[in-house]
């Protein structure tokens, strides 16, 4: 049997990976059950055309989702066999749909918006570059960014107006996925297809980021049935990073509140001791005790701090 090498970007946030690529083809191989072996990078670097995914099999090298799940479904890896010819041409036309209306929506979100891009993605893969790559690709990735928007818009526009243009449709967009998946676990029935596989690679990392600018996915986080459809592909396929990331969370958040409630507690104490001594102080005065133990006094208001 072919071993089969796959190489990703590096996940986060619950995700097998952040990239839209990269997670198709990680949700195809686990609906077919293709034995893969994953290697999870920071480094585009050394593949052939310095981007990822990359699959090496004993026939070649495959550096695209569509490429790579094409020859999936030549080594007979393949479960949309049962599909019939109106559920082909909706994965066709749904395809079509999420390339041009909620793709450049996403580039945007990565690589244009500015508080998107300072406070979340160039940090992100500051740290998930080794130096100096670190230095190059998230610049690459943002110049390309600009240039497909340079083609797609006029360049009288400016960005809050193509901000404006791209999350419109990207809006329509959602919620024409929402209205399509109604109830259904899937998009195509009770089990999910390569459909599904394209829809969550879009949808999960829009969901799951912690972006400082969430416009776009404050919409997806308002179609509800999008977000539990999100969960049940991810608690089926990726139940591991899942909870990897809430055990993250969880010691993040408590390392938050102890840091938070430090200083309030010491403050409190603080204040519970000075009060002590003021109701001492008058007492003393109100009786007419003039001598006060010093020493005693000071281990009183200690017991209170």
């Amino acid at each position: 049997m072919d071993i089969l090498e796959l190489n990703v970007w590096k996940g986060d946030w619950g995700l097998p990976s952040v990239d839209v690529e990269c997670l198709q083809v990680l949700v195809y191989a686990k609906i077919n059950g293709i034995p893969l072996k994953v290697n999870t990078s920071g480094n585009p670097f050394k593949t052939p055309n310095g981007k990822l995914p990359v699959l090496k099999s004993s026939i070649g090298t495959f550096d695209t989702a569509k490429a790579i799940i094409e020859y999936f479904r030549q080594q007979n890896y393949n479960a949309e066999y049962q599909l019939n010819g109106k559920q082909c041409a909706k994965v066709l036309a749904y395809d079509t749909m999420l390339k041009e209306k909620l793709f450049p929506a996403l580039q945007f979100i990565w690589w244009l918006d500015e508080r998107n891009v300072n406070d979340l993605i160039r940090p992100w893969y500051y740290r998930a570059l080794p130096f100096p790559l670190n230095l190059y690709y998230p610049g690459k990735f943002e110049r390309q960014a600009h240039v497909m928007f340079e083609t797609l818009y006029s360049v009288k526009d400016d960005i809050t107006v193509m901000e404006n243009k791209v999350y419109s449709e990207a809006q329509k967009c959602l919620t024409l996925l929402s209205t399509s998946l109604g109830d259904l676990d899937y998009f195509l029935g009770t089990e999910p297809t390569v459909l599904d596989a394209i829809i969550y690679s879009y949808l999960a990392p829009l969901l799951k980021a912690p972006l400082p600018n969430p416009a776009l996915q404050n919409h997806l986080k308002a179609c509800t049935n999008l977000v539990q459809y999100i969960s049940r592909i991810s608690e089926r396929y990726f139940k591991d990073e899942c909870r990897e990331y809430k055990t993250k969370e969880n010691v993040r958040d408590m390392r938050r509140y102890s840091e938070n409630e430090f200083p309030n507690k010491r403050r409190n104490q603080i204040f519970a001791g000075l009060f002590a001594a003021l109701v001492m102080s008058t007492y003393v005065f109100s009786t007419g005790i003039l001598e006060v133990n010093i020493f005693y006094a000071v281990q009183l208001i200690s017991l209170y701090i």
